[in-house]
């Protein structure tokens, strides 16, 4: 059944908790966001999975954007203190890049005066030779929020090196609003227009369409529901066979072990949905057909995301290490379709 995930203890240890050291194929993937680059590591998928490093600070991981190549380099970004990085140049090990920001821009303190530095759950994609990074302005629980952009033309591992522009507010949340502003996922579709999906409880997750040009929000754009749950945020676009799919978390995350986040996902001919899970309901009522969920040490997955390699797909995502006492980490496991076209996590075989 979709979400299903099967094998053993020594599975998850080597499939669950991966950051795929030691081949690529895995990792250079979504098509939409590599804007034409290639893999550039062979191998099998089932020799790909190893167990992590755990005394490495690199691979500590939460909220995870989708993955991007330039010049030969992975790139990666996560929730933390000036947008966090994380990069390979060798397909084996991973390193921490810099961050977006050594200092916050100056409107940050405006829209949230009690912002920490931390900035979460940002996404990214390679558009007209530009690197577009959005990330979200909040702080836990409240809905004073906004959902920012900043571009560059090349990324660099050197800190400094990179020429980042803060290219200002997205979208913007208030108290009393309908929304909250933060969790954005950016995807291009076929017919080239750009669209931002976001949200994190209060009224769910919304839909707003994107200048291909800019990156910012288009001007006569209106906001569309997409879905709700009371606990629902981290959604996650992709395209398929004439559908568009819409991952998006139920559950709490950010609680260690005890985190309850799972997958869900619903899917529709239109981008602007309306969305349905594979019994037919909407995604708006409460709809949502059961991706990942938690199985033994791989507690609370989130921030699913889709990406293609060579005819593969796989989802990456964050979890939290009930064998590290709820470090979040970084998986990637590979993506099947039922025959009537809904995404099936699975294990790879032992060897």
């Amino acid at each position: 059944m979709a979400g299903e995930v099967v094998g053993s203890r020594r599975l998850i240890e080597l499939a669950a908790f991966v950051f795929l050291l030691g081949n690529a194929n895995l990792l250079f993937g979504q098509e939409a966001i590599l804007d034409g680059s290639e893999c550039l590591c062979q191998g099998e998928v089932e020799r790909a999975f190893r167990s992590l490093n755990t005394d490495s600070p690199a691979i500590s991981v939460h909220d995870p954007s989708k993955l991007i190549v330039q010049d030969g380099v992975l790139w990666g970004f996560s929730t933390g203190r000036g947008v966090r990085s994380f990069y390979s140049t060798d397909c084996e090990t991973f390193q921490r890049g810099p961050s977006v920001f050594s200092e916050s821009p100056e409107w940050v303190e405006e829209i949230v005066p009690d912002h920490d530095g931390r900035f979460w759950a940002p996404d990214v994609i390679v558009l007209n030779d530009r690197v577009l990074v959005y990330y979200s302005v909040s702080s836990f629980g409240k809905q004073s929020s906004a959902i920012a952009l900043a571009s560059c033309s090349a990324l660099s591992t050197e800190v400094g090196k990179t020429e980042w522009k803060d290219e200002g507010i997205v979208v913007r949340s208030r108290r009393g609003d309908h929304f909250n502003a933060i969790d954005p996922t950016i995807w291009k579709a076929s017919d080239e227009t750009l669209w931002m999906a976001f949200g994190s409880f209060w009224g769910g997750i919304y839909l707003i369409q994107l200048d291909p040009e800019t990156g910012l929000r288009m001007d006569d754009d209106s906001m569309v529901p997409l879905a709700f749950h009371e606990q629902i945020e981290a959604p996650g676009l992709f395209e398929r066979d004439g559908y568009y799919y819409l991952f998006v978390n139920w559950g709490w995350c950010c609680r260690g072990v005890d985190s309850t986040y799972e997958i869900r996902v619903g899917r529709s001919r239109e981008i602007t949905g309306p969305y349905f899970d594979r019994e037919g309901v909407d995604l708006r009522l409460k709809g949502g057909t059961e991706v990942l969920t938690t199985s033994g040490a791989m507690i609370g997955p989130g921030h699913g995301e889709v990406f293609v390699c060579d005819d593969q797909q796989f989802l990456s995502f964050h979890y939290y290490d009930g064998d590290s006492n709820g470090r979040p980490r970084l998986g990637i496991l590979p993506l099947e379709w039922s025959e009537e076209g809904w995404p099936i996590v699975r294990m790879p075989d032992a060897e």
